[in-house]
């Protein structure tokens, strides 16, 4: 409980010291965020450690009360769901300090302050089981995004941090909307309190009640996940974000919209999520394909990895609206690896923007000449994208394909096209930006990774092999909670509406 607790109030608390740091000493503000991030993803790892990995229930809760009125109470927890998103969010933060540690000059110390409250808002919306805390914490991690992309973005820094901001609120007024509704039939934001009314019958939602409620919790995760067609903030925020930025949000904040359709829409609004699952999967399996078209003429290479998330997260959609273990278990687990594999080229396209100044892959060619370490571990990030058998990607989307091909085989057919095309976009960006013949500029600009850009991302490229390889070391506790959520769907299922989505005994029977 102590740990929990620990782990989610320290970056607060380096946030606070950071603003205590004159403008004066930028190496102080540098130093203090890399060891107290060091120090964060330290503690973090005492969670894995005291962590039973057998049981999906919550741990390590700490339920206190808050606010008297309305009932709001201070309420986190961590199952094997949230687990691995909370390390992701305390691995990242300081591989983020690290990348931006030479690029970063201007307003160093509110640069370090905002990646750290982003921390704590992220941690915090991980763990949260009091649907207003996370309603609390989803708000603050937006803030410092905003300024990240606004104050130290590129030269349309402000139209993409003001479209973003307007994105996400947009869908989040909803959500607050749709849990004061809930609060008002219930007298309860706690997430126990709401599931356990729900399967007692204290609380009954009509169809036309639910399918609403559903539908505002949906709006603000598919915005931020982002779902076609609600993505088009995304690359925008990408190619205008410092590289910091890109990697937090390609790898954390996205993960957010979908650690919330599996925690909140499946087990509180089931038979709605049955009822809408049919044209969800079939934008997802869009979203997998336009992506991927959309990405291979790209000739920007950040807008290129932005669009390549619109893709890769089509999967975790389909996954997890599959209903079934497989399905569900390659949702959870491609999250893992689209934040590290994503976050790592959105690393190396920072490197290679901070020696040649341009982000036009029509402005490099034959870079593995002068920077051969750079091309190498650029390579293998790339494999490991498009999904190369041992390599972490690969064990993702092979369970998403099952679990979908299980409900319904034409899904798997579509979305497997998606994998094709990732092989295409990324083999010829290397191609491009890598293979041939160096350009006089290209030969003087581009230097090899120096010590530390290597301490930044060998630790995700062995993630890559690692999870690649030994999968089994992650899923138990994904595949506990994930079972548990497919209880409650089950149970909470009245009418499977005109068998749009066939049921799966077997699948329940695994379950249970």
């Amino acid at each position: 409980m102590v740990r929990l607790n620990l782990t989610l109030a320290l970056p607060l608390a380096a946030f606070l010291a950071l603003l205590l740091v004159p403008r004066s000493r930028p190496a102080w503000s540098r130093w203090i965020a890399l060891i107290s991030s060091l120090l964060i993803f330290a503690v973090s790892l005492g969670l894995l450690a005291g962590f039973d990995r057998s049981g999906g229930d919550f741990q390590f809760e700490t339920n206190l009360p808050w606010i008297q009125t309305p009932a709001i109470r201070y309420h986190i927890g961590l199952d094997g769901l949230s687990l691995w998103l909370v390390l992701l969010s305390t691995l990242l933060t300081p591989v983020a300090v690290l990348v931006s540690w030479r690029y970063i000059q201007n307003r160093v110390k509110e640069f370090y302050a905002f990646l750290l409250l982003m921390e704590f808002g992220l941690v915090g919306v991980f763990v949260a089981l009091d649907l207003f805390l996370f309603y609390v914490f989803w708000e603050v991690s937006l803030v410092p995004m905003y300024f990240l992309i606004g104050i130290w973005g590129y030269e349309r820094r402000i139209y993409a941090a003001v479209k973003f901001f307007l994105y996400t609120m947009a869908g989040s007024v909803l959500m607050l909307a749709a849990m004061i509704y809930l609060y008002n039939a219930t007298g309860s934001f706690d997430y126990h309190t709401l599931l356990g009314d729900l399967a007692s019958g204290r609380l009954e939602l009509g169809r036309t009640e639910e399918t609403l409620l559903f539908l505002a919790f949906f709006l603000a995760f598919a915005i931020k996940v982002p779902l076609f067609p609600l993505h088009t903030w995304l690359p925008d925020a990408h190619v205008e974000a410092p590289t910091a930025g890109s990697v937090i949000l390609a790898s954390v904040m996205l993960k957010m919209g979908a650690y919330g359709l599996v925690r909140f829409c499946l087990p509180m609004f089931p038979n709605a999520s049955r009822e809408h699952a049919w044209w969800i999967v079939l934008l997802a399996i869009v979203g997998i394909i336009y992506g991927a078209l959309v990405a291979m003429v790209q000739p920007n290479m950040k807008k290129l990895v932005a669009y390549s998330s619109v893709s890769h997260l089509g999967f975790v959609v389909l996954g997890i609206f599959s209903f079934t273990q497989q399905g569900l278990d390659g949702a959870v687990y491609q999250m893992l690896n689209h934040g590290i594999s994503t976050g790592a080229l959105f690393i190396l396209v920072g490197y290679m923007y901070e020696r040649r100044h341009s982000l036009e892959i029509a402005d490099y060619g034959g870079v593995a000449t002068p920077a051969p370490n750079l091309a190498a571990v650029f390579l293998i990030t790339s494999l490991a994208s498009l999904g190369l058998p041992m390599l972490n990607n690969f064990v993702g989307e092979f369970l998403v394909l099952q679990g979908a091909a299980r409900a319904n085989f034409t899904w798997a057919v579509f979305a497997a096209t998606g994998v094709i095309l990732s092989a295409a976009y990324l083999l010829w960006l290397y191609q491009r930006a890598f293979l041939g013949p160096a350009t006089e500029a290209v030969r003087d600009q581009m230097r090899d990774l120096s010590p530390r850009e290597w301490a930044a991302i060998l630790p995700l490229v062995a993630l890559m092999v690692w999870m690649g390889t030994a999968a089994q070391t992650f899923l138990p506790p994904i595949s506990a909670s994930n079972s548990l959520v497919l209880e409650r769907v089950e149970q909470g299922v009245i009418v499977n509406v005109e068998n749009r989505i066939p049921a799966l005994p077997q699948e329940a029977d695994h379950a249970r």
